[in-house]
């Protein structure tokens, strides 16, 4: 059964490498309306009652964590795409139990995710915790979900975010990194982060057009594998998510593998058979990448689309989306899947402004507690080796920190080797050489924080809890 959970998003841990036969029968039909079938009535419609129902499973005392790892957290981004903000998700009116102040602060303990991460629990909490209104950077001074993720960038595979093996963590990696941005907006991390990634997604698209769960790239084998609807649909998104255009040759053969498994119903024709989960990732790829998913191209011969079969999973009046056509009852995973697609999201959305007089449109620490050990997300671009990525650990001594500090303890960085030396080693001055490479006529160290403009760096730049620091050499 495909659910979004940390089981869905495979670890090294809980999920072996898939071998996807995908079932055979696909109806491919000729003559399409060129018209969307589900109303906008019929979608406004299924997005409050879906709300609804997912307000129906919060826990008495505001969660939506569950014991274990399937977990109902993925709610926040299936209600921020369908416009309810999570601090406005109360128990019974308790306002002192919003789900926002909640998941915040079970992000925030010092305890979770458990004795035993893996990449996706922290790539899952970004994207949650993003679509929540709490900023991923700044859940606590003590708790930086981007750094968090950075700290298990692969040296010696660039671009894969985990074990290579478990492709999936780097699909979501790029989701989380591209799709979860500052309060302002920004993409937070450079571009060329992203576009290593972006590299590495492409390398393990199969010939039909479509990825697993598993690596691919460099077999040829595995490559020639029939793919998997769900995972098509999360690497597409990933894609645009970095930053890839949606006429882009990757993406179009993964539209095109996604049309190929459409059949009557308006479901995709996936491994599981047709379901709720797995065409909610195929539509939340669609949405990502701004390809309508009630166009000509996904329209079946009796008229029906993804959104057509989605609706019609849904219970009336609950809201509540079953898992498979001939089941009884909801799905608290499928509704979930099923609620962001029909709302139009990929896989997490801009939180909505909270309703709740007095709460702010963001949670976020807003400077380091001074002798509480703190983690940044610090990129190292040299102009021409492999990007240096690393999550640097440090105690600030107050509010705010400099970039010095940051760099001279990126000497004991996770994962090593990003910064092996800085020129000067102390004091506040400007930076003139990193790593050995030092400053040269126009070519200069500059430093970015957050996505913000570069300017020259010195080690007196100061840095604010929870920036992305981007140090990158040229002109």
């Amino acid at each position: 059964m495909p659910v979004l959970t940390t089981s869905r998003l495979a670890s090294s841990r809980t999920v072996s490498a898939v071998t996807v036969a995908l079932a055979a029968g696909a109806l491919v039909l000729s003559a399409v309306p060129a018209h969307a079938t589900a109303t906008p009535a019929q979608t406004a419609t299924s997005k409050s009652t879906g709300v609804t129902y997912l307000k129906s499973l919060q826990a008495a005392d505001g969660s939506y964590v569950t014991g274990g790892g399937l977990s109902n957290e993925w709610a926040f981004s299936a209600l921020a795409a369908a416009g309810t903000a999570a601090a406005d998700v109360t128990p019974g009116g308790d306002a002192t139990k919003n789900a926002r102040l909640v998941y915040r602060g079970q992000l925030a303990a010092a305890g979770w995710p458990g004795a035993s991460p893996v990449v996706t629990d922290y790539e899952r909490g970004a994207l949650n915790a993003y679509a929540a209104g709490i900023d991923p950077a700044r859940v606590g001074p003590g708790r930086n979900l981007i750094a968090d993720l950075v700290a298990y960038w692969q040296t010696a595979e660039p671009g894969y975010y985990g074990p290579s093996a478990n492709f999936n963590g780097t699909v979501f990696g790029l989701l989380a990194l591209g799709g979860a941005r500052t309060q302002s907006g920004v993409k937070r991390v450079p571009q060329s982060l992203l576009d290593a990634s972006v590299t590495t997604v492409r390398a393990n698209q199969h010939t039909d057009g479509g990825w697993n769960y598993s690596k691919a790239a460099g077999d040829p084998t595995a490559l020639a594998q029939g793919s998997d609807i769900d995972m098509t649909g999360a690497a597409m998104a990933s894609l645009c998510v970095g930053g890839v255009p949606n006429t882009d040759p990757a993406v179009v053969a993964a539209k095109n593998f996604l049309k190929g498994k459409l059949i009557s119903s308006g479901a995709f024709n996936s491994m599981w058979g047709a379901n709720t989960d797995s065409n909610g990732w195929a539509v939340s790829g669609l949405n990502a990448c701004g390809i309508n998913p009630q166009g000509a191209d996904f329209t079946s011969g009796t008229g029906k689309t993804p959104l057509d079969f989605l609706i019609a999973q849904q219970f009336k009046p609950g809201g509540g989306f079953k898992y498979l056509p001939t089941d009884t009852t909801p799905s608290p995973y499928a509704s979930v899947d099923g609620l962001r697609a029909v709302a139009g999201a990929g896989f997490t959305a801009t939180p909505p402004a909270p309703a709740t007089a007095g709460e702010p449109a963001w949670a976020a620490s807003t400077g380091f507690t001074a002798g509480t050990a703190a983690r940044l997300a610090l990129v190292v671009d040299d102009g021409t080796a492999p990007l240096k990525v690393c999550a640097v650990t440090l105690t600030p001594t107050g509010a705010t920190t400099t970039l010095g500090d940051v760099l001279d303890a990126a000497a004991t960085a996770t994962p090593a080797g990003c910064v092996t030396s800085v020129t000067p080693s102390t004091g506040g001055g400007t930076v003139t050489a990193v790593n050995g490479t030092a400053n040269s006529g126009g070519s200069t160290w500059k430093v970015a924080l957050d996505g913000a403009t570069a300017t020259g760096a010195t080690r007196a730049t100061v840095v604010h809890v929870g920036d992305t620091v981007s140090l990158r050499y040229g002109s």
